[in-house]
């Protein structure tokens, strides 16, 4: 790999990056030590010196080029291959995609990013039987008039973020001092900015000042994308810094649970509220979007029951299982007998707020699956906590997983969308589907009936193969034309757990160790420096957080939902980085949501949104005055089931000297 310099000075409208010399600068780079590889990367330290009579500003481009054949990028959280750059572009969400050729909207054949839209600070390529990356430090610190880059433990303020890039066209990858967001910045997929000119995004130094800065670079050869995941484990490592400790487990849970059995119910619905605003005089506004999972329903009440169980309030107990029973009695299509997914005025349908963005109608195999999942998680809480069978559950469950087993197509992927008038498979090619996969794997454990099994070898086979092993998982979300995302992934966390305890067979407990390893590469490994309140305001921590997709680039609570996979991990083999992944995400999850009234300025005590916006990504909600607020101002149910799901399972032991 061969490293090279060039800078875009903030005077002037040039875009172009020209070498340092040209502009006044002065270079030394040393190779400090290292052989390239995982164990001991290259470890290059870079100088650059003012020469200038005035200030210098702008940023800096540290290229690593290499022999480009068929290249794979992977920035964590932000480029996964090519972001299916290989994929129709005319649709309606866009997110930043790798294609080659001229720039055509939402795709370029390059990409340079600020550094807190990667959950690591790291850019890695994946090219025929080799693996080049480049690791260094996200942003930069002031200590003693010094500029520093910052490393865990090191005493400054913050001063300047770096930035992150991939060319497709040149074959390489960078690191910047200062940063742009370009071609174009991609706050949300309907939000797109243009290329800005430098301003409050460039580095500054000043005449006769010399600035230091490490990079360690990789070389090393895999044998296929997933070996990725043993150099994001080694950033990890380098970088890591735990989340703040503000509360524990059986607190949070109390706290959470209270909030949304008591504030989000609506009882003549049956139902939990998917939005709860606080109107200024305290009073609260509903905006219901109910659904049978995901964004509602289900993936609400069946953690808020759990919680339920642990906390042993049977109120909270008997709202939870009203809204199950509600489902469970009503969502059937007469048609197909497989579940709607939305419901309004207690009419049910596949029409739910998502409708408009897919494109086939009919029912969601990402929903049908997590809905089924839920309810046997339901029945298997209920059996073991306070021995109450709901038989009528497990037939409800078993009726549409024997229809779901038929329609998987010859590589025994379940469907993305069903049909509503015959119930067969309509549109395939998505790993949010997997959560059929999950259901039936559940079923099949609680009941110790494995005539499905054969099937579900052969599906998780091509789960594995299709997009775990070349670290590209997409199609959980049904807004966001199938994009790159950590969403789907972890329903396939799931079913490798009943597998590996139907099978005792360790090919599940390796795939399982992917499986999170890709999860991790969207969970953040640092603390990132966030200027916006309420987060900056309170030191909020990103560290246990994993990014949403691709396309939705703020830090949600899905993944706390997989605690009990990590831990099931765990008990069959003892594993340091899973353990400490582990830590991370049950101590973010303790810090998440108002642990009194309007800590993150809005709300009551217990309240949490979905919506954690660490960078630019996103950030679109207001405060009154006008100024940019980093989080949503609601109480969001299923986003406080996702945190009760996994605080209130088999992690509800979890001794807190562990953390």
């Amino acid at each position: 790999m061969k490293i090279i310099l060039t800078a875009r000075e903030r005077q002037g409208m040039d875009e172009s990056y020209k070498v340092l010399e040209k502009q006044g600068l002065q270079t030394v780079i040393n190779l400090i030590s290292g052989i390239g590889t995982l164990q001991d990367p290259f470890v290059t330290r870079i100088s650059i010196r003012n020469q200038c009579q005035k200030d210098w500003e702008g940023v800096i481009h540290v290229e690593l080029s290499f022999q480009k054949n068929n290249p794979r990028f992977f920035l964590p959280g932000f480029m996964y291959g090519r972001n299916r750059g290989e994929a129709p572009l005319n649709v309606d969400n866009e997110f930043p995609r790798l294609r080659e050729g001229a720039l055509h909207r939402p795709a370029a054949p390059w990409w340079m990013v600020r550094s807190d839209r990667l959950s690591h600070p790291a850019a890695f390529v994946y090219d025929e039987g080799k693996i080049y990356g480049l690791c260094a430090s996200p942003y930069f610190i002031q200590h003693e008039g010094r500029k520093e880059q910052w490393s865990p433990g090191a005493e400054g303020e913050f001063y300047q973020y770096a930035g992150y890039t991939c060319s497709l066209q040149n074959g390489c990858i960078g690191y910047t001092l200062g940063y742009e967001n370009a071609p174009w910045l991609y706050i949300q997929s309907h939000k797109v900015e243009e290329r800005k000119s430098l301003g409050n995004n460039c580095f500054r130094i000043t005449v006769g000042e010399e600035i230091s800065f490490e990079i360690q670079h990789y070389c090393y050869g895999a044998e296929c994308e997933r070996d990725i995941y043993e150099a994001v484990q080694g950033v990890y490592e380098h970088y890591h810094e735990q989340p703040r400790r503000v509360g524990d487990i059986h607190t949070a849970v109390s706290e959470i649970a209270s909030a949304v059995s008591e504030d989000a119910w609506i009882e003549k619905d049956r139902s939990y509220s998917g939005f709860v605003f606080e109107e200024s005089d305290g009073s609260r506004k509903f905006q219901k979007i109910y659904s049978l999972s995901w964004t509602n329903g289900l993936s609400v009440a069946v953690p808020v029951l759990m919680s339920s169980l642990r906390l042993k309030d049977e109120v909270m107990r008997e709202q939870a299982l009203c809204c199950i029973e509600n489902m469970v009695q009503n969502c059937l299509s007469p048609h197909t007998g497989l579940p709607y997914g939305a419901y309004d005025n207690g009419i049910w349908s596949n029409q739910g707020w998502w409708f408009d963005g897919m494109h086939n109608p009919g029912h969601s195999g990402y929903l049908t699956g997590q809905a089924v999942y839920y309810l046997l998680k339901a029945y298997d809480y209920e059996m073991q906590i306070r021995n109450v069978i709901h038989g009528d559950w497990l037939e409800f469950a078993k009726d549409i997983i024997d229809k779901l087993e038929k329609t998987k197509n010859i590589d025994f992927e379940y469907p993305y969308i069903f049909s509503e008038r015959t119930g067969s498979g309509l549109e395939y090619d998505s790993m949010g589907s997997a959560w059929c996969l999950t259901a039936t794997a559940y079923y099949s454990w609680l009941k110790k009936d494995f005539s499905y099994l054969d099937g579900l070898r052969r599906s998780e086979s091509h789960y594995y193969e299709t997009f775990v092993r070349k670290s590209e998982c997409y199609g959980g979300p049904l807004d966001t034309d199938k994009t790159v995302d950590s969403e789907g992934i972890l329903s396939y966390i799931r079913a490798l757990r009943w597998l590996h305890q139907i099978t005792g067979e360790e090919v599940y407990l390796n795939h399982l160790r992917d499986a999170l390893s890709y999860e991790y590469t969207f969970k953040f490994c640092y603390n990132s420096p966030i200027q916006t309140p309420p987060l900056g305001r309170l030191g909020w921590s990103s560290c246990g957080g994993s990014i949403t997709s691709v396309a939705n680039p703020h830090i949600h609570p899905m993944s706390s939902t997989v605690i009990d996979e990590m831990l099931y991990y765990l008990t069959q083999r003892e594993d340091g980085y899973i353990r400490s992944r582990l830590n991370d995400t049950i101590m973010w999850s303790c810090q998440t949501y108002n642990r009194y009234d309007k800590e993150y300025d809005y709300g009551r005590k217990g309240w949490m949104s979905e919506r954690f916006c660490h960078c630019e990504g996103l950030l679109v909600q207001k405060y009154p005055d006008g100024q940019p607020a980093s989080t949503w101002f609601a109480l969001m149910g299923w986003a406080c089931g996702s945190i009760l799901e996994g605080l209130s399972g088999d992690c509800w032991d979890y001794a807190d000297e562990r953390l």
